[in-house]
């Protein structure tokens, strides 16, 4: 099993099989617009710039259950990502990361690195195989992740 064979739904309600990430380094990021930790988005979609034309995916999942943290529709998370952030990277839909309606997902997320999800902005590296490589705390600022990226995307 692999991260491929999940299919998740986008912003906009949209199925989407992650399969159509193939040979990609991908970061799966929990997120939320009125966390203390939300300006992470200005050094996420610094990754992306940066990788993205070497096949580097950001997967940010917003998630309401921090605090909420993740107040609003999909639209209006996508509107404050968008004009405060300039964000360009793939959102999807709000989506539960611990207790019983963990999304599928997260739950094989967890399944290969252990552990509850702590808080938002929780970090998963995918290496091109699909395979979840290395997981990565809140607290952990993306900029911290480009020498785990970068050995992904060179092999």
């Amino acid at each position: 099993m692999s991260i491929y064979d999940f299919t998740v739904n986008d912003n906009k309600g949209n199925n989407v099989s992650l399969s159509e990430f193939k040979g990609k380094v991908l970061l799966i990021v929990n997120t939320a617009t009125r966390c203390g930790l939300t300006p992470q988005y200005e050094g996420l979609e610094k990754l992306y710039e940066k990788y993205r034309d070497r096949g580097f995916e950001i997967l940010d999942f917003p998630c309401n259950q921090f605090a909420f943290q993740a107040p609003g529709s999909a639209e209006k998370i996508d509107s404050f990502c968008t004009l405060k952030y300039n964000t360009q990277f793939r959102r999807f839909e709000k989506i539960k990361v611990n207790g019983n309606d963990t999304a599928p997902i997260y739950q094989y997320l967890k399944e290969q690195k252990p552990g509850r999800i702590e808080w938002n902005f929780a970090k998963f590296l995918i290496d091109k195989n699909g395979q979840v490589a290395e997981r990565f705390s809140p607290q952990e600022k993306p900029e911290a992740l480009e020498s785990a990226i970068e050995k992904l995307l060179n092999n």
